[in-house]
């Protein structure tokens, strides 16, 4: 079977009989039909976690043959509750661009994902809509503000940074022209629009402590200048209540189940090559106050979601991750060694032995943080034999424990071992982790050592924008924010052609973008693009639904 075939298969248990696994009365909850509800925000509040575990999953460079660590997050929480752990896997709510696009569903695969499949991927419990409108509506203060006579803060329309958002991959928005349409029709300016993923009001939710906490960020928000050159934040614009206001319910976390009718929390949908990757921080708080165990991903490969959780999510919020999963495929690694995409699936031991700089430079990393990580192999039937034992052997000698999962074949069953590891590590850890950078470094500084420590970049080139961005995030003291770099997840460096582990490169920032409201600054750099297009057969052409309602194509 399919993954769609196999979570139909699957007998939901109603979502209050999930939420009693974690001591939740019934009428805690609000129920979005049978199987999904939202969580009230009070389980979230801030707390003794010290006992608490908290799992970081990342992985290595993304490839097109996939890497699996959703399925092995959802496995791995799966396998620690089967070893008699109270374990909550906590994830990222999937983007409709994807979704239609590239990559399809979002909501891991096999007997390792998290369901309802349908109505997580699909629209969900509307915290995406929400979020749009709320980024929408204040897109539409700032012009009608402009177009005022009586109320005109008077906003340089030259000037203003915000754009509108969208959830879908749709290329032709990235730039656009805006007030066209006359004299009632606004002021005519250039702008754009971001998919929402890259919203700064997703991330603002993402990183929000709690309701108040989310409006004083929301009034934050850095729009543009006056014609006096004075900086315009969204509260002169008295948009933060009410932006807030479409907000209350998205902030709340939400709850259902997975495959093997254990519980799940997933909230927040930032993606990690444009913006910070993670689920929020009252999303992991509220797994944490429910849970012995909590097992998180963040996006893409370790140098992107995993930098961004450790350096702004965990020390925004004081969170500290006990253990570090690294996952890996062989297929992938074979990609990264140069072996051609239609030749993943023939066993090439050579191919996987060139594609190991990868895995190792990533491993190091971690250790950069002072994490202790667990290597888990995300098994292919195609996996031969002695692929496994060249992927094994390496593994030991650099003395990191590795455990193969089978989790889309076995979902829980097959990461038993994965789980006791992973267990091991945590108990035995009781470290906080170390941040790369210090906050109150230079921007400069700060950029620097994620590129060369990171990525592995010999130096860092900035264009004329980013220059002239240096001087402007000065100006407004905006220095002292995080850096949320966005970059291509395709390779360690900003070119997505250099595969494997590549050296003596140069990153290119071409602008900084700031997020004052989230509290970080975003450098672009190389070709990546805050709205993504659609491929050259978009997902949205397998998707279909019959006359009985039942959808097929979201794999």
């Amino acid at each position: 079977m399919n993954d769609m075939e196999i979570g139909r298969s699957i007998l939901l248990k109603p979502i209050v009989e999930i939420a009693h696994k974690l001591g939740i009365d019934a009428d805690q909850l609000e129920l979005y039909g049978k199987y999904k509800a939202k969580l009230p925000l009070d389980f979230s509040k801030k707390a003794d976690f010290s006992h608490k575990k908290l799992v970081l999953v990342s992985a290595i460079s993304p490839t097109p043959a996939g890497e699996g660590k959703t399925t092995i997050s959802i496995g791995l929480s799966d396998a620690l509750n089967l070893n008699g752990h109270q374990s909550t896997v906590v994830l990222r709510e999937p983007s409709l661009g994807p979704v239609f696009g590239m990559k399809g569903g979002a909501t891991g695969g096999g007997y390792a994902q998290v369901l309802p499949m349908e109505d997580i991927n699909l629209h969900f419990t509307g915290d995406f809509a929400a979020i749009e409108k709320a980024h929408n509506l204040l897109a539409a203060l700032i012009d009608n503000n402009i177009q005022s006579r009586s109320r005109s803060i008077g906003i340089d329309p030259r000037t203003v940074l915000w754009k509108r958002v969208i959830d879908m991959n749709d290329r032709a928005l990235r730039n656009t022209i805006v007030g066209l349409g006359g004299a009632t029709g606004g002021m005519p300016r250039e702008s754009g629009f971001d998919i929402t993923a890259a919203s700064e009001v997703m991330a603002i939710l993402c990183l929000a402590e709690n309701l108040m906490d989310l409006k004083d960020r929301m009034g934050r928000i850095f729009i543009g200048y006056t014609f006096d050159k004075k900086p315009v934040f969204a509260r002169d614009l008295n948009a933060s209540g009410a932006m807030t206001v479409l907000l209350k319910d998205a902030l709340k976390p939400n709850l259902v189940q997975t495959a093997g009718g254990f519980p799940a929390i997933i909230h927040g949908g930032p993606f990690a090559n444009i913006a910070q990757g993670t689920n929020s921080v009252i999303a992991t708080r509220t797994g944490l106050a429910l849970s012995d165990y909590v097992v998180t991903e963040a996006g893409f490969g370790f140098d992107l979601g995993a930098e961004k959780f450790l350096d702004i999510k965990c020390v925004s919020s004081g969170l500290t991750p006990r253990a570090a999963v690294l996952v890996a495929t062989i297929r992938a690694l074979k990609y990264h060694g140069g072996v051609s995409l239609k030749a993943l699936k023939t066993p090439d031991a050579a191919g996987l032995t060139r594609g190991l700089p990868n895995l190792d430079k990533h491993v190091e990393n971690m250790y950069k943080f002072g994490l202790k990580p667990v290597v888990a192999l995300n098994h292919f039937t195609s996996d031969s034999d002695e692929e496994v034992t060249v992927l094994t052997e390496h593994c030991s000698k650099l003395g990191v424990p590795f455990s193969v999962a089978k989790v889309w074949e076995k979902g829980g069953m097959g990461a038993t071992d994965l789980a006791q590891k992973v267990a091991e590590v945590a108990e035995r850890n009781r470290e906080p982790f170390r941040p790369l950078y210090d906050w109150n470094w230079p921007v400069e500084k700060k950029i620097e050592i994620i590129a060369t420590e990171i990525y592995g970049a010999a130096a860092i080139d900035y264009t004329n924008q980013a220059k002239q961005d240096l001087r402007r995030i000065e100006s407004l003291g905006f220095d002292k924010l995080a850096i949320c770099i966005a970059k291509t997840q395709k390779s360690l460096s900003d070119n997505p052609k250099l595969l494997g582990r590549p050296e003596n490169f140069v990153v290119t920032v071409r602008q900084i973008e700031i997020a004052s409201g989230a509290g970080f600054l975003i450098p672009i750099t190389g070709d990546i693009m805050r709205m993504p297009g659609l491929p050259e057969t978009p997902a949205a052409e397998q998707i279909d639904i019959d006359s009985e309602g039942v959808v097929t194509g979201l794999f």
